[in-house]
């Protein structure tokens, strides 16, 4: 029998390895979307990115003959386990060959690391944290990830569930197809009289006062999404970080505020799904790829709904519908016909109805898993 080594990432160039240790796992997958190496380098900088102020976080690469046939990151959170007031740990950024004594070593060794740190649950994955990449792709495995989200192999589920973990949530994600949405009666009633009864006022984000306008992101982000099941308050320095990878990115159109009598009520973030764009890079933005940013843009056909928060005291008013209609026509106008909203969580009733409403196709699920330390 093969043995199995674990070895701890600590190096530079360990960690560059570690990174690009993912191409080896989707050479054969079609609808697999590299990542930009230089994101996943920012991702996991724990000098830099904000995120490692309140989490820390170990990579492991697994080899078996001397080959790098996996990997694994085990990651503690202070600021989940603080507002949840529970002690739960995460693993994340799993890659990992056909191979269950791989995939258990792996587990194995985040386990070992948890347990001694005082944790009793290791919940995933999460890349590194529920504001980021989260979930396993369970269920639409035909089409290619959207902005932000995640693709993994199939047979990922089966050494997950055969190691022992159990489901913790599920994830839904909706395919909304623009002459569905603007054809639902039902949407499009909602919206109008939400609107009128409100009065509320739907702006663009002002891209000229940017950092003014962050603020009121903030204001808005911790407000509406504190009751849900496993959020995570994100600290100004993570907001900052985040607004400033995805300013360059943004449509302004397409980032949304909604104002009553002058009080900020609602926000939502639509991004065009440049997913479409990052597979042709295989990972690389320089020296000429980035051009594609600018040339291939007018290509892409899909966004991607990454939030719409309501402030609760104005939720179940109908503003979501309104946030939705605005968005769909806008996106229009873009050339831009097909749109994602996830993620969502599965007994979040509110928002899955909403989707319902816009006529919207429940396309993809992905899966936290979770097992005791």
């Amino acid at each position: 029998m093969s043995e199995i080594k674990i070895v701890t990432v600590s190096t530079k160039k360990e960690k560059m390895k570690f990174i690009k240790l993912q191409w080896k796992f989707y050479k054969n997958e079609p609808y697999w979307v590299p990542p930009l190496i230089m994101d996943r380098k920012k991702l996991l900088d724990t000098e830099k990115n904000p995120f490692y102020q309140h989490a820390e976080i170990e990579l492991y690469i697994a080899e078996k003959n001397g080959e790098a046939v996996g990997r694994i990151a085990a990651i503690t959170n202070d600021l989940h386990n603080k507002y949840h007031n529970d002690k739960v740990g995460f693993f994340g950024f799993f890659e990992c060959i056909d191979d269950q004594d791989v995939a258990n070593a792996l587990f194995d060794k985040v386990k070992e690391w948890l347990r001694a740190r005082g944790l009793d649950a290791m919940r995933g994955p999460a890349n590194p944290s529920s504001n980021d990449e989260y979930g396993m792709l369970y269920e639409g495995f035909d089409d290619e990830p959207r902005l932000l989200m995640t693709y993994n192999p199939k047979y990922y589920l089966q050494l997950c569930e055969n190691y022992g973990f159990k489901k913790a949530k599920g994830l839904n994600a909706y395919k909304l197809e623009r002459d569905k949405v603007v054809s639902s009666d039902k949407l499009k009633r909602v919206a109008e009289i939400s609107k009128q009864r409100s009065g509320i006022k739907i702006s663009q984000i002002d891209m000229k006062i940017f950092n003014k306008e962050i603020e009121k992101v903030k204001y808005v982000y911790n407000k509406a999404w504190a009751p849900n099941w496993g959020f995570v308050p994100l600290t100004d320095p993570e907001i900052d970080a985040m607004a400033k990878d995805l300013k360059p990115l943004a449509e302004p159109s397409l980032v949304l505020f909604g104002e009553i009598k002058g009080e900020l009520v609602g926000f939502a973030l639509c991004m065009p799904d440049y997913n479409q764009i990052f597979k042709s890079m295989n990972g690389r933005l320089f020296p000429f790829n980035f051009l594609k940013l600018y040339t291939q843009k007018k290509k892409m056909t899909w966004s991607r709904i990454i939030t719409l928060g309501i402030i609760p005291e104005f939720q179940k008013k109908g503003l979501d519908a309104v946030f939705y209609w605005e968005i769909v026509n806008r996106a229009d106008k873009l050339g831009i016909r097909l749109g994602e909203a996830s993620w969502i969580l599965e007994d979040n009733e509110m928002m899955n109805r909403g989707a319902n409403v816009m006529n919207g196709t429940l396309y993809k699920k992905y899966m936290i898993y979770e097992i005791n330390v």
